[in-house]
């Protein structure tokens, strides 16, 4: 693009940031060398980023494809470095949209719902934020941590290693979804207390639980979502909890009360707690302090920043050129290329990624239960290229052992063109709860990338083998 005077032009690139940061004395991936790293023709990059300069409009969209990597942040940061170089943001149909791996979970970090945040996108590192933060709280100056908490992935090598004690798990089902469940379980099961609160019962996390705390779903309490296009959505309570099942807020209040935190946890409702919640956004990059559950209710969705109850909502961001930096200007971050931690070899000779199927979501503890969706994909199974099936003596619809350095699992084969060469899938809804080596995770491994702390659940080397005659998929057994 920069070649085919494709990039925006030089006087919007300096209103936008800082150009040269991002690509260096000359560009460092040429169409060839891309072809070389991505198997791809040259002439289809090419082909490609000329479509994407001389777009009228460019949207870009990926979502857990990108995230799950030991680079995760510097994909993202690649991907808008692209739109603020075209000038593909801040206009109808452009920009950079980040699809999320879970409803509401944009909203869950606005909340400060991660190890490294505070409410409204400040950061536990930021001197101001906590300062910020403490005077809404009315807490004593300092009373605020300085370094961020545990990512996820650090609370179970905690516990495996007895520097954690107790978890608290709420909404997640780790012991399914998380890599190299192996080490996932010995931490369970060396705390010294585990609670879980989830809206169901058994799953693979449950199972470890000292206490389990019976919660609400959505349908059975209400509160306001994000989506991921800075909607805040109003979700009515519709019907009552089942028996003792009580909404998240409401189990937090109840234990924070006990514990003689009472005057910390005074809210009465949820309309309280999101309008104390949303009176921290005030000034924020995603400020709705002119937003409330009754006016979400009255008006509908709203997108933020909505800074005042008289306040339309922001269809758009970055419309006038502007961006959240302290003079306005966008930043470039440069990344290069990184191969995935795990690679194949001679012994491990294939890539695995892993991801979801239309008919599942997440561990199976919805989907599995709907005897649609279970009759159309009631099992795992492993997509193969024609190549790799032929080299390693399997065809279509056989079972294979897929092994990789932290466990096997098992999985009946699609042998098809469909999927890349020197690369396998596997779907990770199926935890240990279905059987021992249906479960993704007893393969994938924890390395992780150093500032999202995502792990790297998209690539892992593997090696297969047949383990045994099977019918064909769809066909009935003999």
């Amino acid at each position: 693009m920069v070649d085919g005077d494709q990039s925006e032009p030089r006087r919007h690139r300096q209103e936008r940031g800082d150009h040269q940061s991002a690509s260096g004395d000359g560009p460092g991936y040429p169409p060839g060398r891309g072809a070389a790293l991505t198997g791809l023709s040259r002439e289809a990059i090419v082909t490609a980023a000329l479509r994407f300069g001389r777009a009228r409009a460019a949207l870009s969209l990926w979502s857990m494809g990108i995230n799950q990597s030991h680079v995760g942040t510097d994909k993202n940061a690649a991907i808008i470095n692209l739109h603020l170089a075209t000038g593909q943001i801040g206009r109808p149909g452009a920009g950079p949209f980040s699809l999320t791996g879970q409803p509401n979970a944009m909203g869950g970090r606005e909340t400060g719902g991660l190890a490294h945040l505070l409410p409204g996108y400040r950061l536990v590192a930021d001197a101001a934020a906590r300062e910020a933060v403490e005077r809404h709280w009315a807490i004593p100056a300092g009373r605020l941590p300085s370094n961020p908490g545990r990512s996820a992935l650090e609370i179970f090598e905690g516990l495996a290693a007895g520097a954690v004690r107790a978890v608290w798990i709420m909404c997640t089902n780790p012991a399914a979804s998380m890599p190299d469940l192996d080490l996932v379980e010995k931490a369970l099961r060396q705390a010294d207390l585990v609670v879980v609160q989830d809206a169901y019962h058994p799953t693979e996390t449950t199972r470890f639980a000292d206490v389990l705390l019976p919660a609400a779903q959505w349908p059975e309490k209400d509160g306001v979502m994000t989506s991921s296009e800075r909607r805040l959505t109003y979700l009515p309570r519709l019907v009552d909890p089942p028996g003792e099942a009580l909404p998240d807020a409401e189990i937090l209040t109840r234990f924070a009360h006990e514990m003689g935190w009472k005057e910390g946890f005074a809210c009465a409702s949820t309309a309280e707690v999101f309008d104390e919640f949303a009176s921290l956004t005030a000034g924020a990059v995603c400020d709705y302090s002119g937003v409330s559950h009754a006016r979400l209710r009255t008006d509908g969705p709203l997108q933020w920043p909505v800074p005042s109850t008289d306040h339309p909502g922001t269809a758009r961001l970055y419309t006038d050129g502007r961006f959240p930096t302290p003079d306005g200007r966008a930043r470039f971050l440069a990344v290069e290329h990184a191969e995935p931690v795990e690679g194949p070899d001679a012994d491990f000779q294939l890539v695995l990624t892993t991801g979801r199927v239309r008919d599942h979501w997440h561990t199976l503890t919805r989907t599995g239960k709907s005897p649609a969706l279970a009759a159309r994909t009631p099992e795992p199974v492993l997509e193969v290229h024609l190549g790799d099936a032929r080299r390693a003596g399997i065809q279509d619809g056989d079972f294979v052992e897929i092994a990789s350095r932290r466990g096997k699992a098992v999985a009946q084969c699609r042998v098809s063109a469909a999927i890349r060469e020197g690369t396998c899938f596997l779907p990770f809804h199926w935890g240990r709860l279905a059987g021992f080596y249906k479960s993704a995770n007893n393969l994938t491994l924890s390395d992780r990338d150093p500032v999202s702390q995502q792990p790297e659940l998209k690539a892992c080397a593997v090696r297969l083998r047949r383990v045994a005659e099977a019918p064909l998929l769809g066909e009935s057994s003999r």
